[in-house]
Parts: C-alpha cells; sequence; structure tokens
C-alpha cells in the first residue's frame, strides 16, 4: 500500500491514493470484483464496494471496472480514492503502554491482548500505532510507512515487540528480522495431543483460495512465501497441548496457520476453527468445561513470550522474556486440573 499520489489514467489532473492493492493468485477463477474484494477487505459490505466501482474508484490491470467485471488470474486489483487512506491519518491517542525497555535506539512494549498494532480498515484508532505517535515524536518510518514498527502480531495475540526509535535502528532490527537472525518464541495452546516432542513445520504460506480472511499452507511452493516453524511440547492436557513456537520467518498468521495445517488449530482460534470443541468427549460436563475455558481465554491462545536481537549501536544481543498474560494462565490451570483428573483417550 502506498499513500503516493497516483494519476488516474482516465483523468490526468486528478490525484489518486492507492488503498488497497491485490494480485490475483494463478489459480483464481474468475469472480466478479465486488465479491473478489469482499473477501479481501476486513469489514467491507458488498454496497459500499459497488458504490466505490460507480464512483469509477476500482480498477483491474490499471482500468476502472464496474462490479461486475471478473478478476482473473495474475489480475492486480486497485482500489484508488482522491484522499489517503484513513490509516495514515494518524491521531496521537494517549493511550498507556507497557514498556519493558527502553533506551535512546528502541523500545520493548509488552502488547495487551486485543489491541491493533497498527491502523487499518475498520480500526483508525486505539491501535499500538496511536499509542506510539502520542508518547514518542518522529520514529522512522517502515517500509509501509508505519512509525516506529520493526513487526507485528496480531490483535488477540499477546506479547512482546521491538520499536525502533531512529533510522539506525529501523534498517538495522529490519534487516535481522529479514536475514533470520532474530529470535522469537512464542507459548500455544492447541488442540490436541501433539505426539512428536518436538519438530518442524515448514510450508508456503499465503492466502487461502476460498476465505481470503484465512492463510493457508501450500506445500508444494506454487505459490506463497517460504514458512519454517519449529515446536516443542511444553506440558500435554490429553486433548489439548501446551507448546513452544520458535519462528524462523514471520509470515501472517504463521503459528496459527502452521499448527493448523499439521492437525493442531489453536485453542479458541475462531478465524481457524478452533473455537469450536475440536477434541474431546461428547458428555455435557465436558462442553461445560470448554465453555468456561473460552471464557476465561476469550481469544486464540497465543502469547508472543521471548524476543532476542542483536542491538543496532552496541551490538550485544538482547533477550527479553515476558510472563503468559493471565487470561491464559487461567485457561492453562483449568486443563491442568481437567488433566489430573481425567484420562484422555485420543
Amino acid at each position: 500500500m502506498s499513500t503516493k499520489p497516483i494519476v488516474d489514467i482516465d483523468a490526468e489532473n486528478d490525484e489518486l491514493y492507492e488503498h488497497f492493492r491485490f494480485e490475483a493468485g494463478k489459480g483464481q477463477q474468475p469472480l466478479r470484483v465486488d465479491k473478489f474484494l469482499m473477501n479481501l477487505v476486513e469489514n467491507a459490505t458488498r454496497n459500499k464496494i459497488q458504490k466505490a466501482a460507480e464512483a469509477g474508484n476500482i480498477y483491474i490491470n490499471d482500468v476502472a471496472v464496474k462490479s461486475n467485471a471478473k478478476v482473473k488470474s495474475n489480475d492486480v486489483v486497485r482500489v484508488l480514492m482522491e484522499h489517503p487512506p484513513y490509516e495514515y491519518l494518524l491521531e496521537p491517542e494517549n493511550i498507556p503502554l507497557d514498556i519493558v525497555y527502553e533506551d535512546d535506539q528502541l523500545l520493548i512494549v509488552n502488547k495487551e491482548p486485543g489491541m491493533v498494532v497498527h491502523p487499518g480498515h475498520g480500526n483508525y484508532s486505539g491501535t499500538l500505532v496511536n499509542a506510539l505517535a502520542y508518547h514518542f515524536e518522529n520514529l522512522p518510518m517502515n517500509s509501509s510507512e508505519r512509525p516506529g514498527l520493526v513487526h507485528r502480531i496480531d490483535k488477540d495475540t499477546s506479547g512482546l515487540l521491538v520499536i525502533a526509535k531512529t533510522e539506525v535502528a529501523m534498517a538495522h532490527l529490519t534487516k535481522q528480522f529479514a536475514d533470520k537472525t532474530s529470535e522469537r518464541e512464542y507459548v500455544a495452546l492447541v488442540w490436541g495431543n501433539v505426539v512428536e516432542d518436538e519438530g518442524t513445520i515448514e510450508g508456503n504460506i499465503d492466502r487461502h483460495p476460498k476465505d481470503r480472511m484465512q492463510m493457508a499452507v501450500y506445500a508444494d511452493g506454487s505459490q506463497g512465501k517460504h514458512a519454517v516453524t519449529h515446536y516443542k511440547v511444553l506440558e500435554r492436557f490429553g486433548y489439548v497441548t501446551l507448546v513452544s513456537c520458535r519462528l524462523e520467518t514471520g509470515r501472517t498468521h504463521q503459528i496459527r496457520v502452521h499448527m493448523k495445517y499439521i492437525g493442531h488449530t489453536l485453542f479458541n482460534d475462531a478465524r481457524y476453527g478452533g473455537d469450536i470443541i475440536l477434541k474431546g468427549t461428547t458428555f455435557t460436563k465436558y462442553k461445560q468445561f470448554i465453555d468456561n475455558c473460552f471464557k476465561a481465554l476469550p481469544r486464540q491462545a497465543l502469547h508472543a513470550k521471548t524476543l532476542g536481537f542483536e542491538h543496532p549501536v552496541t551490538k550485544e544481543f538482547m533477550r527479553f522474556d515476558s510472563e503468559i498474560p493471565q487470561d491464559m494462565v487461567d485457561c492453562i490451570d483449568k486443563w491442568r486440573t481437567y488433566a489430573k483428573s481425567h484420562t484422555a483417550e485420543e
């Protein structure tokens, strides 16, 4: 996404701003552009998309189209507007931050679950970036024009993020993440008994062909970006398992989609089907137990626990560790108690 003005081919004197840009995959079957965008743009309605098309704001391969135009394999679909995306009209907000560490080059933030990292469609306020803009001035921009952000975690994932305060820090830290020399360890509670004590999941990740709000694994390498996750079992509770996941790469939803790919969807991960009973018994009391667990942890069971990297100036390797948040602790404790009093058989 870019905020630079783009000259509209059909109206040379009008400056337009790119709000969305999507490239259809190689296997894309012909699909109406309004349906295509509905699958990709969070919180969008078909009515809004159709109005955008009527106003001449939707383009396929640089040609303005109507809402019934078909998107085919390798087509580039863009939504262009006369105003910049709202996420770039950044409003500083006095939101408290849990700062674990800070110096003149960077800071480490422990993000609470439920906080969106950066403004986007449907989330223009209350984000981590809004808070950073209030507490810090002149943070460097990353390649997506977002101040301070070196990496990100999902809204309902809790845990550690490093924020760059200088251009030097941004460049150095971004390179470490790209070169896979940083350390990122997550703790996750997943459905099922993970048989192997440890293992590696490898498979390209790209958008799901049917549900564009999900990611999917393309193990044959036909599309997507290379992704590697190393996991290790921490504790077994019969119908669920507590695991540590170490990222070698950092793709969107990587742990969530990789764990589902091997048959162990994250506990209460609504987007990937983990918010229903995937393992266990048919007893009413068990269903009540699961409901209580979901209430204790109303999000996917994932926490970015450990973060390590080389300091951009001192070159010292720094490692930070965070406590698992209380909602996740409560859920794990419930399973620990349950496992002690029940024998789970797969």
